[in-house]
């Protein structure tokens, strides 16, 4: 972990407007074309989902912290029961990674299409929507819970530096087979020296795990 002599800050992380305004044209052509071509794949999940539980919603909405700690709502694909925020309470002492996150790979709350779509990351195709809108970006870290973010440390902390992204160089190095700290430095490793070349490499590899990933849980 770096000291705190070499902190990040936010004006050095956001000082290459060009490549910003690059990285948002390129989030909004992406996540319109996304949504048009996935719209199939969208039916087809939604009447899964409701086969499975008829009364629960399909879609799943969760308040994340974005950019320079502003609240978003997240939107994703249900994979679990209908209560499955209130019966996490029960299960946090089963957490399978380390720090200010919650993974566990048989997860009793996830439903049989959620297995599905979260081993494809299918389950995380409605963030385009919150692409679109400019919570989130194609590539960046992963958006945390708020209750994660109490926890967090000043080094941390720079991961809210700027905006977070459906892919990163976490979900590409292991995903959930790392621990937290772990996927903190791989986050600011990315944020240091990010460009649009990287993003695409990202995207790239990205799209060839996307289905059959063994690393999503």
């Amino acid at each position: 972990m770096a000291s705190s002599d070499h902190l990040l800050t936010a004006n050095q992380v956001n000082a290459n407007l060009s490549y910003l305004r690059m990285k948002r044209l390129i989030d909004i052509f992406g996540s319109i074309i996304g949504l048009i071509f996935l719209l199939p794949i969208f039916f087809v999940v939604a009447i899964l989902i409701k086969i499975e539980d008829p009364k629960g919603p399909v879609f799943f909405k969760q308040v994340r912290i974005g950019k320079d700690e502003t609240e978003f709502q997240m939107y994703k694909f249900r994979s679990m029961v209908s209560d499955a925020e209130e019966r996490l309470k029960e299960l946090l002492e089963l957490n399978e990674v380390s720090g200010a996150m919650f993974k566990m790979k048989n997860d009793p709350r996830i439903t049989k299409i959620g297995k599905f779509i979260r081993r494809t990351s299918i389950d995380e195709l409605p963030q385009l929507w919150n692409v679109l809108k400019g919570d989130m970006s194609l590539v960046g870290p992963r958006p945390p819970l708020k209750r994660e973010v109490e926890q967090y440390t000043e080094y941390d902390s720079q991961r809210l530096f700027v905006t977070p992204g459906c892919t990163g160089l976490w979900q590409v190095s292991g995903r959930s087979n790392l621990g937290f700290d772990e996927m903190v430095d791989l986050d600011i490793r990315y944020i240091k020296i990010r460009s649009i070349k990287y993003d695409f490499i990202i995207i790239y590899k990205t799209i060839r795990v996307l289905l059959g990933s063994k690393d999503a849980y």
